[in-house]
């Protein structure tokens, strides 16, 4: 499964989308080497957020989530607020992204064959509430 997450996931342009986007006339190594040139090597690469000072001037990493992650966590909230739990377990997680219900997590759960709707019925039923 975690090659299957891994080859989901965003991806470099390979030698097959080189030659898609040759048939159009774009080259796509001369237009990375043309970035690289006006910008500077590495100019592609996505920069590294700043990290936030804590109250003794050390810098913390920032992670990056993206829109969908924010939603599931969001969404894990509300089922903990909703099953009256006083913090977020990796449960409450799933349960999230199963409402979410459209990101890759779930999708791979269905690829594995799971029902989730039973999935989550097992779930609230493991955190001792009836659903």
């Amino acid at each position: 499964m975690r090659t299957e997450v891994a080859g989901m996931q965003r991806r470099e342009l390979g030698e097959t989308d080189a030659e898609a986007l040759r048939s159009i006339g774009i080259d796509l190594d001369a237009v990375r080497a043309s970035v690289e040139g006006a910008f500077g090597e590495g100019a592609l690469e996505a920069p590294p957020l700043p990290g936030r000072r804590t109250l003794f001037g050390r810098r913390l990493p920032r992670t990056r989530l993206s829109p969908r992650a924010r939603k599931v966590l969001e969404l894990a909230l509300r089922e903990s607020v909703r099953l009256r739990h006083d913090e977020i377990t990796p449960e409450h997680i799933l349960l999230g992204l199963l409402r979410e219900g459209e990101g890759l997590g779930t999708a791979i759960l269905v690829r594995a064959g799971l029902d989730l709707g039973e999935l989550r019925r097992r779930t609230v039923h493991s955190l001792g509430v009836v659903a």
